[in-house]
């Protein structure tokens, strides 16, 4: 997605920028933006939590969307990175983090627990992870977008942060994000889970 070969009020542009701005409060110290795309969220970030921020590093499986976001969203507190999610070395590789961010990203990837723990070890004690994702039929199970191998149903989505010590699940629904209200269908997932201080 690149916002600015869109158009200000397109529908999937807005519910991305509000799952950046939602994740503002929690941000703080060395930051990961998992599968950041073109960067503008990672960009948004680093202006919105200048003053919390360490640094914010973005990464990205695609070298070409890694070097557009170098070119384009360029930030004092940016550094972007080209790396596989589904790594077993990524640990090793990007270090500790006192937040992460990850969204939109698990439902692209086959093993989706193995990315969980590559997260929960990334996280210093302590730390924080804000995650989302689409929900749909079930893992293992074929959905509609051909970009994604499939999509968690709530329940799945709930059972992949029970290596956290603090757990919040949140339900998005165009740019509103918030607790579940009964008889509303919610078709994403957002989490803000904590990693135990050990």
């Amino acid at each position: 997605m690149i916002p600015k070969l869109m158009k200000p009020t397109n529908g999937m542009l807005l519910e991305h920028l509000a799952r950046y701005y939602f994740s503002t409060p929690y941000v703080k110290g060395r930051v990961l933006d998992i599968a950041c795309g073109a960067g503008y969220g990672t960009h948004m970030v680093a202006k919105a939590c200048k003053k919390k921020v360490e640094k914010i590093i973005g990464v990205d499986l695609d070298p070409k969307t890694i070097e557009y976001a170098r070119k384009t969203y360029y930030h004092p507190l940016t550094e972007y990175r080209v790396a596989d999610a589904q790594d077993t070395s990524l640990p090793q590789k990007l270090g500790r983090f006192e937040t992460i961010l990850s969204f939109e990203t698990i439902e692209h990837l086959q093993d989706d627990r193995l990315f969980m723990r590559h997260l929960h070890e990334m996280l210093t004690p302590g730390g924080t992870l804000v995650l989302s994702t689409p929900f749909g039929k079930g893992r293992g199970k074929p959905c509609k977008c051909p970009f994604h191998i499939h999509q968690l149903t709530p329940e799945e989505f709930v059972e992949l942060f029970e290596g956290f010590s603090e757990v919040e699940i949140f339900y998005q629904r165009g740019v509103t994000i918030e607790p579940p209200r009964k008889n509303v269908k919610y078709p994403l997932g957002v989490a803000v889970c904590k990693k135990e201080k050990g």
